[in-house]
């Protein structure tokens, strides 16, 4: 019979094992080179206003387009969403209950005459379940802790892609502006050093231009350097090979962000931020535990059911049960250390959600700046303009010489220059506050950017 009971256990503990299945490391294939190669099904993008987009970038990436392929190919957003899937696997564990222990004995003696004892039985440690809700919802909320900081990082990357395509864009206008103003510096440099070669001027006129050409060339290449290296990241961003030269949409100028809109978002700011409830859900997973380590100071009970034969075949049945004494333990270093985690995560969650609010107060002041420097932009850029086709009419007719056109041209340049630059601080400044604020951009985020 014992035999039979034992065979019996067997059968069944072997019907529930897994199996291993081979996973073997393959070559590793190159990037794709085009975001055509790419399938892109938005319908399963976190975020409802990437689903919506439509993906097309036969006729180049936009704003959004770019921030949906990161979303969708980002390397180390693979690496997270294996992360999301051990976590979820690690409360599949918390959650199942632990298996009860079969003891077997037998007698092997040999001293012929009298009946073989045996004994089994079957134990369970009780004091496991006491522990076992506390820590199943510890598992859960660190479940929930993973998505939740995964989705912040899928957050975060959609934001560096749109920053990066802010300057990329901005930073090709800006190079138009340079090489437009370098023309116009090579075309004095050689006016006048022809002129001094006639003696019609001194080196003290041709050195200035010269420097001027020579100081435009260096800001051509660093942005030129700039470029390459942000194009290159961009690529890396988007999982795609980096000697690939992605072709980009140059959206409209953004607009500045309705600060009444962000200081009502900034009043439920914990409730959007992915990362703020991320620690929120940390916080409940370590109080479980200090729920759980403070159920384990309690006597751990286990109990056990026994069935046993001796020599002179007499069966007995018997109840054991095992209780812990905690007169000296008490599980209280556990304790202390589990209580001494949930407080610094309770501190961490009151200074992350103030140092949040900082950063967006930071940054809607220096729009406030930049909003005044880009209307006195505006207004010098339509008073110049005008004045410039005056200018270039005058030359023409021979009332100025080039050199007072040329000045007046430079001007004019180095204004536009100034304008796009700043430009690009309010589009990085209008991607940082939706990040900061925990928003995704809408769909005309790039024409009429609201956080």
């Amino acid at each position: 019979m014992v035999y039979q009971f034992l065979s019996c256990m067997c059968c069944l503990a072997l019907a529930g094992c897994a199996t291993y299945r081979p996973l073997p490391l393959e070559p590793v294939p190159e990037p794709p080179g085009h975001p055509a190669q790419i399938q892109v099904d938005t319908r399963s993008l976190p975020f409802p206003v990437l689903a919506a987009h439509r993906f097309d970038p036969r006729d180049g990436l936009d704003e959004i387009e770019v921030a949906t392929l990161a979303v969708v190919n980002n390397p180390d957003l693979k690496l997270a969403r294996d992360d999301l899937a051990v976590s979820r696997a690690q409360a599949f564990a918390a959650g199942l209950l632990p298996d009860p222990q079969l003891a077997l004995a037998g007698d092997l003696s040999n001293s012929g005459g009298g009946t073989r004892a045996f004994s089994f039985g079957l134990n369970y440690d009780v004091g496991a379940l006491i522990n076992h809700a506390a820590g199943r919802r510890a598992a859960q909320a660190d479940v929930q802790k993973t998505d939740l900081a995964l989705l912040w990082q899928e957050w975060q990357v959609a934001s560096q892609a749109r920053l990066a395509f802010v300057r990329l864009t901005h930073g090709r206008r800006l190079l138009a502006v340079l090489d437009a103003n370098r023309a116009l510096f090579a075309d004095r440099a050689t006016r006048t050093e022809q002129a001094q070669q006639r003696g019609l001027l001194t080196s003290d006129a041709v050195l200035p231009n010269l420097t001027a050409l020579q100081d435009i060339d260096k800001q051509i290449h660093d942005l030129q350097r700039q470029l390459s290296q942000t194009a290159h990241d961009l690529n890396t961003l988007l999982g795609l090979d980096a000697r690939f030269d992605l072709r980009l949409q140059d959206g409209t100028p953004p607009a500045f962000a309705d600060e009444g809109a962000a200081d009502g978002a900034l009043t439920d700011l914990p409730r959007r931020r992915p990362d703020l409830r991320a620690l929120v859900a940390g916080y409940t997973a370590q109080d479980q535990r200090y729920r759980a380590a403070l159920l384990a100071q309690f006597p751990s009970l286990n109990v056990g059911l026994t069935r046993s034969r001796d020599n002179s075949n007499v069966y007995s049945n018997s109840l054991g049960i095992t209780l812990s004494l905690p007169l000296l333990n008490r599980n209280r270093g556990n304790i202390a250390i589990e209580q001494a985690t949930r407080q610094k995560l309770h501190d961490e969650y009151q200074v992350r959600v103030q140092a949040a609010r900082n950063e967006i107060r930071a940054v809607l002041d220096q729009q406030r700046l930049d909003r005044a420097q880009l209307e006195r932009i505006d207004t010098a850029l339509a008073r110049l303009e005008p004045a410039i086709q005056r200018s270039e009419l005058a030359a023409r007719a021979g009332l100025i010489d080039a050199l007072a056109y040329a000045n007046a041209r430079a001007a004019l340049l180095a204004k536009q220059a100034e304008q796009i630059t700043l430009q690009q601080q309010i589009a990085e400044q209008r991607v940082a506050l939706q990040t900061l604020l925990g928003i995704v951009p809408d769909a005309s985020s790039t024409e009429h950017p609201q956080p």
